[in-house]
């Protein structure tokens, strides 16, 4: 059976190399749905997604609507024919929309579903201190990421790796997950599984979108779970604390990359260890060492760097 002819939908950069892998196997795209240009950067100037640069630059047909419903929108949709949509990285599809191609339509996530069903699932896996984690294509439905599920593919999280790293890894896996799921749709290989049939009997996991307050460092918890905290969020947002000078003031800077250490902390939590050129903090059970950092308003540099620069004892907070 000749491949389905598709539109796909997303906008940031985990979605291009899906994008990239399904118009390199040949499936035909009628149209690549991502969100409008928005202003960005000092000057404010409009900038395109990731995913319409990589669309334009494969030279194929861009929609941008503000409004999903619209109905001229909706119009331009039903005219690409498609036979299935794919959904990588985009916003919440109104029932009109993912019901529309007769194959229905299909999404990429980065967990193994239902497990981290949300908006941050790569991030909260890491944070969570996860040893592995995966992909799944699943059929949309209306509740969000519940749909039943096609294929699904399991992979290791590194005891150092950062939630950027995972990310660029899980990029390219589901990326031909993906390519593989719209073949085996239509081929007619592939049988859909409801989720409460994958699941193990385990408390399910959520990965709710990230906040301010979600990316603070607690200094008081074990130095396990600060560190996996830390590297869930590198390198955006970006895990923050304050540093507490001796005359009062504060300073937030974010903490990007820390190294486990064996040395009991023999402080209070979020002291600043004084011995050596270390960036050394006490955490609720261990030391961990601030390897990489990036100071409010300032670049990212070396934990050791910037411990250089501080002329005062002080504390984080």
């Amino acid at each position: 059976m000749s491949a389905p002819r598709i539109v796909f939908m997303g906008t940031p950069p985990f979605a291009v190399s899906s994008l990239e892998a399904l118009h390199t196997a040949g499936i035909p795209i009628a149209a690549v749905v991502t969100a409008p240009d928005r202003p960005a950067g000092r000057g404010r100037q409009l900038r395109a997604s990731a995913v319409k640069e990589a669309a334009q630059r494969l030279g194929l047909r861009v929609l941008q609507p503000e409004r999903l419903r619209d109905e001229g929108f909706l119009e331009e949709l039903r005219a690409c024919g498609a036979d299935l949509f794919v959904v990588v990285a985009f916003r919440m599809l109104p029932e009109v929309v993912w019901r529309m191609p007769r194959l229905g339509t299909i999404n990429l996530h980065a967990s193994l579903l239902p497990q981290y069903r949300g908006a941050a699932p790569i991030n909260r896996a890491v944070m969570d201190g996860e040893h592995s984690t995966g992909l799944t294509t699943f059929l949309l439905q209306q509740a969000i990421d519940t749909g039943d599920v096609l294929l699904q593919e399991t992979l290791p999280i590194g005891a150092d790796e950062t939630a950027g790293e995972l990310h660029d890894r899980m990029a390219s896996l589901g990326a031909m997950l993906l390519v593989r799921t719209v073949h085996g749709l239509a081929g007619g290989a592939l049988a859909p599984t409801r989720q409460d049939e994958l699941s193990s009997g385990a408390a399910l996991r959520e990965a709710p979108k990230l906040t301010p307050a979600t990316c603070r460092i607690d200094w008081s918890w074990p130095a396990a779970k600060v560190h996996d905290h830390v590297r869930g969020l590198s390198p955006v947002p970006g895990a923050w604390t304050e540093l507490l000078r001796a005359d009062g003031r504060t300073e937030h800077f974010k903490v990007l990359r820390t190294e486990r250490t064996d040395r009991p902390p023999n402080a209070d939590p979020g002291t600043v260890l004084q011995d050596g050129p270390d960036l050394l903090v006490a955490c609720g059970d261990g030391v961990l060492r601030l390897v990489d950092v990036q100071p409010e308003g300032r670049r990212r540099m070396t934990g050791d760097a910037f411990r250089a620069g501080l002329r005062e004892v002080i504390r984080l907070k």
